[in-house]
């Protein structure tokens, strides 16, 4: 059974991450984010949101973990400023309905998603810079980066908040996730 573990970093929708997650047959446990990641064994990890960048404990050294990692809301900025992004202040903050356009339909993370599908997110802050190696994926009118892919590493960001119920298709979103955690888990395997 594939192991996930979401890294809470304080956010209003962790245990909807981690509900999603185990409505899909998943393997999954949720951490504090003072947690080092040795200290838990995992096929992919979950970045949650949260409030605030200077609370994210060990959260940037799962980026390291040589498994999938997705980073979703505060996880997606996390990623992006660990990796050699950028993130600013967006000109539309607060949580609303957004209409997020997928660039790329063959991304492992959102492709299936392809040409559109509605998300709830925030925007108070938001990825302005993407890190070197990824790619967008996803983009807004609100927002030039609203997901991201490396996918030579397995790193995903998305900006929107795929465990509530607002968001279309979130769960496909999830169970995508789980595939490329699955696949590189059989790889591995002796």
């Amino acid at each position: 059974m594939t192991r996930i573990v979401v890294v809470d970093n304080h956010g209003q929708f962790t245990h909807l991450e981690h509900r999603t997650l185990r409505d899909l047959g998943v393997d999954v446990e949720t951490v504090e984010n003072d947690t080092p990641p040795e200290e838990t064994t995992a096929d992919g990890y979950v970045l949650s949101g949260g409030p605030d960048m200077d609370r994210v404990g060990h959260a940037p050294a799962y980026l390291d973990a040589d498994v999938p990692v997705l980073g979703i809301c505060l996880g997606h900025q996390l990623m992006a400023l660990e990796l050699g992004g950028a993130v600013g202040s967006g000109d539309y903050g607060g949580y609303a309905d957004v209409t997020v356009a997928i660039d790329d339909p063959e991304d492992p993370l959102v492709g299936s998603l392809h040409p559109e599908t509605r998300v709830w997110a925030s925007h108070a802050d938001e990825v302005v810079e993407l890190p070197p190696g990824f790619e967008r994926t996803a983009t807004s009118d609100v927002c030039g980066i609203e997901a991201m892919s490396d996918t030579d590493r397995d790193l995903y960001g998305v900006q929107w908040h795929p465990e509530v119920a607002h968001t279309e298709r979130g769960e496909e979103l999830f169970e995508n996730f789980v595939a490329r955690c699955d696949r590189l888990a059989a790889t591995d395997a002796p």
